[in-house]
Order: C-alpha cells, then structure tokens, then sequence
C-alpha cells in the first residue's frame, strides 16, 4: 500500500520503513501515525517479515519530534487523546513480535526518542542525538517516554534528561543505555545485523521479545513463571523438533515457524 508520510520495502525477509518528511525533520504529525499504525498491524501478520528497520529520511534527523503546530492547538483532553494515541501506535511497535531495529542518524528528539526506545534495538551513528526537550513546552513525554527512559537507562539518568531538556550525543546515549551499538557505517551495520535476526527461528525470536517485555514488569518468581511457560510452548514445535535435530545432525536447521 502507498503511504504519504513513510517509505516502506521487503527484501530478504527485511522490511524497511523510512519516516519520510525530511523538511520538517521527520515530524511526527496525526497522518504519520495513522501512517506507522498501519504498516505495523499489517507487518505484524506477513509471514515474509522477520525483521524490521525503521529509519528516518533525509540524513538529519531520524525524528525531531512531535508536530508542534499541531500540538499547540491541544487542550486538556484533546491532549490525554493525543499522547494515548501516541502510546497506542508505539505499543503496536513494542509488541510486534518481530525485532524492529531503530536505525538513529541525526536527531532523534521528544516523541522521535520515544518512537527509537519503543523499538526492540537502537543502532546509531556517531551523528546521533538524543533528548526528551518536552520539559521546555511545560509538557512532559507524551508517547511512552517517562517510562520506557527509566527502564532503559535508570530513573536518575531518566529524570536527568527529562528535567533539564538537554540534547545527548551517540556516545553518552551509548553510555547510559540508551542505544545497543553505534555504527561507522550505520545501514550497512543495520543490513548485517538484520539479516543475522532474520535467520534465526521466527518463533522463538517472537517468545524470546515476549518474555523479556512481559517478564520485566513482573516480580521474579512470577516472571520465572512466565518463562516456563513460554519454554514450554516453543518444546511442542515443529522448530523446536528442526532444530534439535539439525544440531544432532551437524547440518543448518530449516525454520517453518511453526
């Protein structure tokens, strides 16, 4: 389907989706959610998809941010629609069940931070950088952003950068937690590891991304639990049988996902 605001190709079992609206920074505006909101549900159930990149157009900016033309005409509950909104679209993102690789060149600020750490990974380049400057409209992240931050990086470096509004480059963001790897090369680097994530078994990718996301809010024992459970679950497939046998066998395993 064709998108106004995104850019979007399958090869190799690699998607890539490309925010397209390069002047204004890649602007997170109503259509670009509507947008994004869209191409996920529908990547969620292709079966030729292992893997997601998501980038922005333009080699500025990944996301600069919310559209704040838009922002400013909100009220008190037009504002609570908004950020729910916002949150829905990236929850989609989070739980997709597929890894999606956030791939960070230039700036990635407000709810363009928000979209990189609903994400499974975050690649960046050393151009990169990262901020939550909502503070400075008398706001606070709207999409995600004060929670995801201090489980990322830890409530003291979360509060830091929420409160001062400041901008951080790739290798504090690396520092803290805040992205996996910063790259020379960043889409190359992105291919590689995609193809890599795109070869493994699609159902226990998808369990591995479901324990981890469940588990973290969960006391231990019940996360303990939850594990079992889900070990369990990938002991009764077929790939589970594929790849025991292939390892037995000393040869490559042959993924159904199933």
């Amino acid at each position: 389907m064709p998108y106004e605001t995104l850019l979007l190709t399958v090869e190799d079992r690699i998607a890539t989706v490309t925010l397209n609206r390069p002047k204004v920074l890649n602007a997170l505006n109503a259509l670009m959610f509507r947008e994004l909101d869209e191409a996920f549900a529908t990547m969620a159930v292709d079966e030729n998809i292992r893997v997601v990149l998501l980038l922005g157009a333009g080699g500025k900016a990944f996301a600069a941010g919310a559209d704040i033309a838009e922002l400013a005409e909100t009220g008190a509950a037009s504002g609570e629609l908004l950020a729910e909104r916002g949150q829905r679209v990236f929850r989609r993102i989070e739980t997709l069940g597929k890894p999606a690789i956030a791939c960070i060149d230039g700036f990635a600020l407000g709810g363009g931070c928000e979209l990189a750490m609903a994400c499974t990974l975050r690649l960046a380049s050393e151009a990169a950088r990262f901020g939550q400057p909502e503070i400075k409209l008398g706001l606070i992240p709207g999409y995600g952003g004060s929670q995801r931050l201090p489980r990322l990086v830890g409530p003291g470096a979360a509060l830091k950068l929420i409160l001062t509004g400041a901008i951080v480059d790739a290798r504090e963001a690396l520092r803290i937690g805040l992205v996996d790897e910063i790259a020379d090369d960043l889409a190359a680097r992105a291919v590689e590891l995609a193809k890599t994530l795109a070869a493994m078994p699609p159902l226990g990718v998808a369990a591995a991304i479901e324990a981890v996301g469940r588990g973290a809010d969960l006391p231990l024992d019940e996360a303990l639990a939850l594990e079992a459970t889900i070990f369990g679950r990938l002991c009764g497939t077929e790939d589970k049988r594929e790849g025991t046998r292939a390892f037995l066998e000393k040869r490559a395993a042959v993924w159904a996902g199933r």
